[in-house]
């Protein structure tokens, strides 16, 4: 990590939170920003340049779910987002995850996890990629730009995401396994077991639920492929 602090907004209606939150991250090494209703937090997410933003469900105005689909969609933006939630079922999780987000915190959290969540985000999210183009079918993916097309339409993934599917659009049409893609995404260090699940139904829901055609196939027991069938 370079020598600059890492920008991180925080969108929060518990005052109690952002305080611990704020006296534990060095300034030296975080710079924090705050919003405490939806509808704040998405004017400074959409203005302002952030590494990692740290968003909670229930908010004012604007709902957490509801804020990240519109970061992801209307405003195209594709900074990390850690979710933070009381809410702790695979259900809830999904729809977190679905909305965009790329990681998943149930409260009461340590501060210490959410710090080593941000690091680990920020660094998934610097990878260097090569200017090079990968087709399946009418899906495109340009590694250069991380631009991401269906049928001729922009498609909007999370950091975690485009990793997926370059792993198995770079494969295609052989079979990753399930250790395999948690590794190109988390490395040695993968999270919870279901957390692979979550983000291949978020990755199905954009890259084939809108078309006639699917191409993510699931291999039971094994893994998943993307291929024309």
């Amino acid at each position: 990590m370079s020598d600059a602090p890492l920008r991180i907004l925080l969108i929060e209606d518990s005052q109690d939170i952002v305080r611990n939150i704020c006296d534990y991250f060095d300034q030296a090494r975080f710079q924090l920003d705050f919003a405490y209703d939806g509808l704040s937090g998405l004017h400074l997410a959409s203005t302002g340049h952030y590494d990692v933003i740290i968003l909670d469900i229930l908010l004012p105005a604007i709902d957490g779910v509801s804020l990240c689909k519109r970061l992801r969609a209307d405003g195209d933006i594709r900074t990390p987002i850690i979710m933070l939630t009381a809410r702790h079922t695979v259900d809830d999780r999904v729809t977190g995850l679905a909305a965009g987000a790329d990681d998943y915190l149930v409260k009461p959290f340590s501060l210490k996890e959410l710090e080593a969540r941000i690091l680990a985000l920020f660094r998934r999210s610097q990878y260097n990629s090569s200017e090079q183009h990968l087709t399946i079918d009418d899906l495109h993916y340009d590694l250069g730009t991380l631009e991401v097309t269906r049928s001729g339409q922009k498609l909007t993934l999370t950091p975690v995401a485009l990793k997926l599917l370059k792993a198995l659009m770079s494969r295609s049409p052989h079979v990753v396994t399930r250790v395999e893609l948690e590794h190109a995404v988390w490395g040695d260090s993968p999270p919870e077991s279901d957390a692979l699940r979550a983000h291949m139904h978020s990755l199905r829901g954009i890259i084939d639920k809108p078309f006639p055609k699917p191409l993510i196939v699931t291999v039971h027991g094994i893994g998943y492929r993307i291929a024309v069938e």
